[in-house]
């Protein structure tokens, strides 16, 4: 999800997952400590969307129109989700993670559970997201218990009065930038998100959050969020880092300059784009895509709204290099294609070979021409540095897998 002020549309997380929280809190030590983990395992979705391509498409509409995003729990074929503790003793609650937004708010599901920990600001909240999904009710604040080493004291929570049906999730843990949380509070300020309440109270030494994701189809599906720096150990060379872009609308999320190049033939000149755990595919801007599908030969499956090709078709394919920040990053063509043994999770059929390359709908010029979804992220390490204003990646174990 992209956190923001104005409606917006929604769209799919890539893959399900739940992380398991020790149900004790420890009180948060007040010197800053080096990192802390949470794990991440996925679980997919046998109810998600048979269109996942038009549910990204329609939240890249939403982020070019300098809006937010959000998902539909309803639609995705998987999403990340973490059993997060609020109050003291703490009642967990299960909510959708989201890099792309930055309010996080809890009563989806369950009733929120007042302690002496919890007071009411008076204000009130709202997030409208597009497609019927909003949350309205009060503003909080509260301790928040991620796991026994970060909790979290006087953390804003919106706790809903009015909502949308989530699929049994109890609302969202918003780790974007925080400026996206303005005006979603009645007093109109910004709201200090999670990430930035970990920084200031000592308790992360950098507003930095590692992201970790292994392919769904891999034998060690899951992943890991890294808080307050990144996992050496997930890593096979050095992370490098690119600021943020200056270009807008990109320039309001976890945006970068990037050009691609499929094979040796340049297919989008270095332009503005943006990362996001939230999106499912590694859209591109029609020009772009035009070009990838003339190179490819594919043709598009209306079934599922992605590019298809054939066998032989995929014993040819060329594979995409990403060049941002002077370091070029190869997406393999096994990369390239959705897994498999998914395929009927998104109304395909199971001996098809779909393309995880998909449209923005809108020709390069924008100000957000890619975005590098949960394909991309699943391949690569990615490392959201607040403190730095960068944005960065490293290659993995399973950049070069043949796991689709």
């Amino acid at each position: 999800m992209v956190p923001s002020r104005s409606l917006s549309s929604i769209l799919a997380l890539p893959a399900l997952a739940f992380l398991s929280l020790s149900a004790s809190a420890l009180p948060h030590p007040r010197t800053a400590s080096s990192t802390a983990a949470l794990k991440l395992a996925v679980r997919i979705n046998s109810h998600g969307t048979k269109n996942i391509a038009a549910a990204d498409r329609a939240r890249i509409q939403a982020l070019q129109a300098g809006g937010s995003s959000s998902v539909d729990a309803t639609n995705a074929v998987a999403m990340y989700t973490a059993d997060i503790g609020v109050g003291s003793p703490a009642t967990y609650y299960t909510l959708v993670l989201d890099t792309g937004s930055s309010f996080t708010w809890i009563g989806a599901n369950k009733t929120y559970k007042q302690t002496t920990t919890s007071h009411d600001t008076g204000n009130q909240f709202s997030v409208t997201y597009g497609d019927g999904i909003y949350a309205t009710g009060e503003e909080y604040t509260d301790t928040v218990t991620l796991n026994p080493d970060l909790i979290i004291s006087d953390q804003s929570i919106g706790v809903a009065s009015s909502h949308s049906y989530l699929d049994g999730t109890d609302g969202v843990l918003g780790l974007g930038p925080v400026d996206l949380t303005v005006g979603i509070v009645s007093n109109g300020n910004e709201v200090a998100t999670v990430m930035d309440n970990l920084y200031t109270q000592k308790i992360i030494s950098s507003e930095v959050l590692g992201v970790f994701f292994a392919p769904a189809s891999s034998d060690d599906s899951g992943g890991e969020l890294t808080f307050g720096g990144y996992d050496a150990s997930k890593i096979t060379g050095d992370i490098s880092y690119v600021p943020i872009t200056s270009i807008y609308p990109a320039s309001m999320y976890w945006g970068i300059d990037q050009s691609i190049s499929y094979g040796s033939t340049s297919i989008l000149a270095e332009t503005a784009g943006v990362v996001d755990t939230g999106s499912t595919f590694i859209s591109i801007a029609t020009d772009a895509f035009d070009k990838y599908q003339s190179a490819t030969g594919a043709t598009l499956d209306e079934s599922t709204g992605l590019l298809q090709i054939s066998p032989d078709q995929y014993n040819q394919l060329s594979s995409l290099y990403f060049t941002t920040g002077g370091v070029t990053y190869e997406l393999t063509p096994n990369g390239q294609i959705w897994p498999r043994s998914l395929n009927t999770a998104i109304g395909g059929t199971t001996d098809a070979i779909y393309l995880v390359i998909s449209s923005t709908d809108t020709p390069s010029g924008f100000g957000l021409d890619f975005v590098n979804g949960y394909c991309f992220l699943e391949r690569f390490y990615s490392v959201y540095d607040t403190t730095n204003s960068r944005v960065g990646f490293a290659t993995t174990e399973y950049t070069h897998a043949m796991t689709n």
